[in-house]
């Protein structure tokens, strides 16, 4: 069973770069034809796709955010990252990492993470 953790800030400032690391046990993140995907859900909203990376490394951002979005991984920790740039309040959000087989898929979900961003 894929178990994934999320960690980081759960406040960051106006302007600042958000960063956000998934931690995946129990399955590597370059098992084939997986996908690791980053979704959020901001206060009273409904969840929003915010990008992924495959097993082989490539990315996809959402169009609104892919200025401001930088997916990454390293495979010797089995982890992979999403930085957000030039944060405002509307990103306070709850933040999940979650795993599928394929691209469309969401089989395995992270807890969530708060992130409030305030000054």
């Amino acid at each position: 069973q894929v178990q994934l953790q999320e960690s980081g800030p759960g406040l960051v400032k106006p302007s600042q770069t958000l960063s956000l690391t998934c931690t995946v046990s129990g399955g590597s993140i370059t098992t084939n034809y997986y996908h690791w995907t980053w979704i959020r859900q901001p206060p009273g909203k409904g969840l929003e796709w915010m990008g992924v990376i495959s097993y082989s490394g490539s990315t996809a951002y959402n169009p609104s955010l892919k200025s401001r979005t930088s997916i990454s991984r390293d495979t010797s920790k089995n982890q992979f990252t999403l930085l957000l740039s030039s944060v405002t309040p509307e990103d306070t959000a709850v933040y999940y990492c979650i795993a599928g087989s394929r691209w469309y898929q969401y089989d395995y979900w992270g807890q969530g993470t708060q992130v409030t961003v305030s000054s």
